[in-house]
């Protein structure tokens, strides 16, 4: 564990004048929407700076913020977004590492085989019956300090984390987890289930694996046969890639590879489906999913080449690796998700830039949906989806290519709004701060949040 709190390394950028849809911006160069505003940039530090130390996901308590990369996490105080500065940064290697907070505990996933549950574990084979996988929890009420208090396996690690609060001083991690394989003693097929991790919030060290619901009894989307020619073919269901939970509405978003699922969690610890759809068309791999603030749609990602392909060009075109945006429709157990419209970042993209609609979150505004998004090296997009049928751009901001060639993974993984302010974890380049200033999102800068996990939606006007 490193403490940083006296470095702020900070990188300026001048935004240059809008691009059009072809123009794609030199190395190092950042260029955007003129209401779009780059405050401020720290590179990744020590142990998590090398390129395979990817960046990943987000959480937000108060004025701190807990950046996920696949060697531990960072945490900065972004008190001041124009100079956010960096206060620990935690050496546990483990990918992807997404974060979760609840109180004073962060939830960290790890998605790789290792030696031991321990920070200090190295890779392990999958097919060794001892290896590791699953959550690690901290204790982060000392943010210069935090200190690592428990681990729990779960059934082929945990790829991402999903919060679900629960009652009486308890909260729900859903462990999302996909790929088993026949010759992986702790991740065997047919792999239809999540993991569901029940923490006593007051003794964490007691949390353990509580429950495993099948979500697909019917074994989920079969997918399309290996010899499907690119960029075609549907990934088959085992498993889910993410959970994204509305706990006010008792709902949860299941992006599970070749299904997109509504579910009912009334019951934490027995997730009911109340619908499903596919896409074999145009989707290929369900990776995320967004509620508008009134549980009304859901914006699903199609993570085309698994984020690293190069699908932002008229070769692919506007259908594949894109959003897909789904009605919510009916009643109680009779709803149903009915398909409106495709949306993808406007720009072409060059052929040495992955690119592909990726994680991002809801701008609050009231009567409105507009979200934030993170595209890789298609940079960062903000859509107004108010009109489910035609969704449009709003701002964007782009970093150019980080190499000439698709070698290393480069680009924005998680981009989420903040108590007004938006907050990128760029794999290669750390945090960026923008600043988004429009008429038709400025209102969204008045509303303050305790604590943010953006796959855990909070209401924001108590629709």
């Amino acid at each position: 564990m490193v403490a940083l709190s006296s470095i702020a390394l900070m990188i300026s950028a001048m935004l240059v004048p809008a691009a059009s849809a072809d123009q794609v911006p030199g190395k190092d160069e950042i260029t955007g929407s003129p209401n779009m505003h780059h405050l401020a940039n720290i590179p990744k530090q020590g142990p998590l700076a090398a390129p395979a130390a990817y960046g990943s996901d987000w959480a937000f308590k108060g004025r701190f913020a807990f950046g996920g990369n696949y060697e531990g996490f960072t945490i900065y105080d972004i008190s001041r977004p124009e100079t956010p500065k960096v206060v620990t940064v935690v050496h546990c290697p483990g990918s992807q590492n997404d974060v979760s907070i609840a109180g004073d505990l962060l939830f960290l996933s790890t998605d790789r085989s290792m030696s031991d549950d321990s920070c200090q574990a190295v890779p392990k084979p999958a097919t060794d019956k001892t290896a590791w996988e699953g959550i690690k929890i901290f204790d982060i009420s000392d943010v210069h300090n935090p200190r690592y208090l428990k681990a729990v396996e779960t059934k082929c690690g945990s790829h991402t984390n999903t919060l679900v609060p629960g009652k009486r001083g308890t909260a729900y991690i859903y462990v999302s987890s996909y790929s088993p394989n026949d010759t992986y003693p702790d991740c065997l097929p047919p792999h239809d289930l999540i993991s569901i991790v029940k923490i006593p919030l007051k003794n964490p060290v007691a949390a353990s694996v509580v429950a495993e619901p099948v979500l697909f009894p019917d074994g989920g989307n079969p997918g399309d046969p290996p010899d499907t020619p690119w960029p075609g073919r549907t990934s088959a269901t085992t498993g889910c890639h993410d959970l994204t939970a509305y706990p006010d509405e008792d709902l949860m978003a299941g992006a599970c590879m070749g299904d997109g699922v509504l579910f009912d969690i009334t019951d934490p610890l027995k997730p009911r489906t109340i619908t499903s759809v596919r896409d074999n068309e145009n989707f290929a791999f369900w990776h995320s999913a967004t509620f508008n603030n009134s549980a009304s749609k859901i914006v699903f990602t199609d993570e085309l080449g698994g984020g690293s392909a190069a699908t932002c060009n008229p070769t692919v075109g506007q259908q594949k690796g894109a959003n897909a945006i789904y009605d919510i429709v009916g009643e109680g157990r009779h709803r149903k998700l009915e398909f409106r419209s495709y949306y993808k970042i406007p720009r072409h993209n060059a052929d040495n830039e992955n690119c592909v609609a990726h994680n991002g979150s809801l701008i609050p505004v009231r009567g409105k949906d507009i979200m934030v998004q993170s595209w890789y090296q298609g940079g960062i997009s903000i859509m107004d989806f108010t009109d489910s049928r035609h969704p449009e751009e709003l701002a964007w901001l782009d970093r150019g290519p980080w190499s000439d060639n698709l070698e290393v993974l480069a680009g924005t993984w998680s981009t989420y709004y903040y108590n007004g302010y938006i907050y990128s974890n760029d794999i290669q380049k750390g945090l960026d701060v923008i600043d988004i200033r429009d008429p038709r999102t400025d209102k969204a800068k008045r509303v303050r949040l305790d604590v943010l996990n953006a796959q855990s939606q909070p209401n924001y006007f108590d629709e």
